[in-house]
């Protein structure tokens, strides 16, 4: 049994839902659907999610919100006329959402919640029309009927351990499950959902749950780039990655989703597929648990931007017991996490998300700093890009380091930091943002020879 899961872009309208019915049919093994909100059409165009949080703000806001809610009821019904499916379907919909308006409680984090998870669940019960009409028995199952229970943690949500027992009966039904993504329902019986990758989370809870053979992921690509195609022209593809790989990939930049989204999955090592909606035909990339890679071997090649360092020097620090203890509590009595330490025998650097330290807060930790550890040197150093290089194949490799830095010297590129993972399967660099695309097409230089040109 396969659980498969198709994106935004994969039931935006009417001939993608057409599509994603031919992909599960051409294969008696797809049983489970999960399936997300109708993302965009076309460039420019607005997400259903969007739509629907415009409508729960204008509800919340006192004001009169018919228009946002026909926007809403909109493009459902452009999608059911274009099925030709039972115009009752849409009179489904509109009761449901008004129903949620409605009844609404007290909390707005709950509301926005139920609102939300409508563009999910509505989305679900049309696609389960059409693929009974199609002549492909399927059911709508409701979240919360089929017992995905998660915590109360409205936005930001998580599954309860009790929620894989209770799904597992999905793996017995005689009709293909059709089953909305993002959301499930707290003990209380309230509608909570997921925080980012929402989908792609229930996709992974129900492999698990039913102990799928495979969670095929389909999206709007063929499959995982080694490196970002809009730096790097034709860069290639990746067949078969590990968890790890995956996981030390998406930490700087993969953005084909959300690595945290995919846990339960990987826990249970169930292999994951990452498949294209529009060419189902290509073979995707596989991610496993375990692969034989080749020695010396780079599977891919991440970056991301928006980091800054705080730079702290002081000597004889390495005597100091506990002065990266005291360093790491300011950054977490105030809140900010960090993404890497190095350090030295007199001085220490902490990486940090720019985004995670607004310029009020940054004055009030140095200050913090300069008090409390007393160093002899501070500063700052702003727009930081990070680059992973990857592979498994890197592990007990000689001169894995020395090619990359070989590759920045060529390039004239000044490294601002070099880090390797403990597991030998990664190395971290940091260099100057303007720098950044420069510095890809060096590494890709390097370890894809022959097979990357820059743009």
């Amino acid at each position: 049994m396969n659980v498969v899961k198709f994106g935004g872009s994969s039931v935006a309208n009417a001939e993608q839902i057409s599509k994603i019915i031919g992909v599960v049919t051409s294969d008696t093994d797809r049983r489970i659907v999960v399936v997300s909100a109708p993302g965009k059409r076309f460039a420019g165009d607005i997400k259903v999610t969007d739509l629907l949080i415009a409508l729960a703000d204008t509800v919340l806001g006192g004001n009169d919100f018919e228009a946002a809610l026909k926007a809403v009821v909109d493009r459902y019904t452009e999608i059911q006329r274009n099925l030709d499916l039972p115009a009752g379907v849409i009179e489904i919909i509109t009761a449901d959402l008004r129903g949620r308006i409605e009844t609404r409680g007290p909390s707005k984090l709950q509301f926005m919640d139920a609102m939300k998870a409508a563009g999910e669940d509505c989305n679900a019960r049309v696609i389960a029309e059409a693929f009974t009409k199609a002549g492909n028995p399927a059911k709508y199952m409701n979240p919360g009927a089929a017992g995905m229970l998660l915590s109360a943690e409205f936005g930001n949500a998580e599954v309860l351990e009790e929620s894989f027992k209770n799904l597992s009966s999905l793996k017995d039904s005689k009709e293909i499950v059709i089953f909305p993504g993002f959301f499930g329902v707290t003990k209380g019986g309230d509608i909570a959902t997921f925080p980012r990758g929402g989908s792609d989370i229930t996709g992974a809870i129900l492999a698990a749950a039913v102990n799928a053979d495979v969670y095929e992921n389909f999206t709007d690509v063929d499959s995982v780039c080694s490196m970002d195609p809009r730096v790097i022209d034709n860069p290639p593809a990746i067949t078969c990655m590990t968890y790890r790989e995956m996981r030390e990939l998406s930490y700087a930049g993969f953005g084909v989703f959300h690595d945290e989204a995919i846990i339960p999955a990987v826990r249970a090592e169930i292999p994951i597929c990452i498949k294209n909606t529009n060419n189902p035909s290509a073979p995707g990339t596989m991610v496993v648990p375990k692969r034989e890679p080749e020695h010396g071997s780079v599977v891919g090649i991440s970056s991301a931007s928006g980091f800054c360092s705080i730079y702290i020097d002081k000597y004889m620090m390495n005597r100091e017991v506990g002065f990266g203890r005291r360093l790491l509590q300011i950054l977490e009595e105030e809140g900010i996490s960090f993404e890497h330490t190095p350090s030295g025998i007199d001085n220490m650097s902490v990486l940090l998300a720019s985004a995670n330290i607004s310029d009020k807060k940054e004055t009030h930790v140095l200050n913090r700093i300069k008090t409390e550890l007393k160093p002899d040197n501070i500063s700052v150093e702003h727009g930081l890009a990070l680059l992973m290089v990857v592979g498994e194949g890197m592990h007990y490799t000689p001169g894995m380091a020395a090619k990359a830095t070989q590759a920045f010297r060529e390039a004239n590129i000044n490294l601002e930091m070099i880090n390797q993972g403990a597991s030998e399967i990664s190395m971290m660099f940091a260099v100057k943002e303007s720098d950044r695309e420069n510095a890809i097409q060096a590494l890709g230089t390097a370890f894809f020879p022959k097979k990357t040109s820059s743009n």
